[in-house]
């Protein structure tokens, strides 16, 4: 234990990451793990704020860049409906008419749905935020890698509900690490690296970049 010295780094998340999104478009965001993708969908929702430069976005917005953000533990999961549905912009008496559908959605048993949220599972939680998420009906939907979680049936109901709100034109910025997702679902692609923006363009070819120049192939290991 050091007493008298404090040693303090500064790291800058995100540096110099300029572009723009149009109404309707499919854009996603990639890059390794500390590439500034979360930080960079959180100063889209508004959850932070950047210390340099600005962020301007017009139109509803709905996140799901943290599993179960805005859930409170102690609560059951229909409590946090309304809770959630509150923070994401809807109103009590709209939140009482989409209630139930989000409940189907969710495919959560009443038994869980009254239960605590801090015994749900991680496929749990996601299935919850995400079916309040779409139930807002957004403008600008931000996904940060939530699909990553939960069983494979429910991800690509997840995914199909997705390609809707596609063809009704919202918006829509993907973080994940699934590229093949990243080929078939998006429009543009933009590749983080270090906190900067490396390369933006079509998918297929931001995608091919990034395998060749920055992920590191994975040894196999020699029996």
């Amino acid at each position: 234990m050091f007493k008298g010295e404090h040693t303090l780094e500064k790291i800058k998340a995100l540096e110099k990451v300029s572009f723009s999104v149009k109404r309707g478009e499919t854009v996603g965001i990639i890059g390794k793990n500390g590439a500034g993708k979360s930080t960079l969908l959180k100063l889209i929702a508004g959850v932070s704020t950047p210390t340099f430069g600005k962020v301007q976005v017009y139109g509803r917005v709905s996140p799901l860049i943290e599993l179960g953000a805005g859930f409170h533990p102690d609560l059951t999961g229909y409590e946090n409906i309304f809770l959630n549905g509150v923070i994401l912009g809807l109103r009590e008496k709209e939140i009482k008419k989409k209630v139930n559908s989000i409940i189907e959605f969710s495919e959560l048993e009443k038994k869980f749905i009254n239960m605590p949220v801090k015994y749900y599972s991680s496929g749990m939680y996601m299935r919850l935020a995400f079916s309040i998420a779409i139930h807002i009906d957004p403008e600008i939907l931000l996904v940060d890698e939530i699909l990553a979680v939960g069983d494979f049936a429910f991800k690509q109901k997840c995914l199909r509900k997705m390609k809707e709100f596609k063809s009704k034109g919202v918006t829509i910025l993907f973080v994940t690490h699934n590229l093949q997702q990243v080929r078939e679902f998006c429009d543009r692609a933009i590749l983080l690296h270090k906190g900067r923006k490396l390369k933006e363009g079509r998918s297929d070819e931001v995608v091919d970049f990034f395998i060749k120049k920055i992920k590191k192939p994975v040894k196999k290991n020699r029996s």
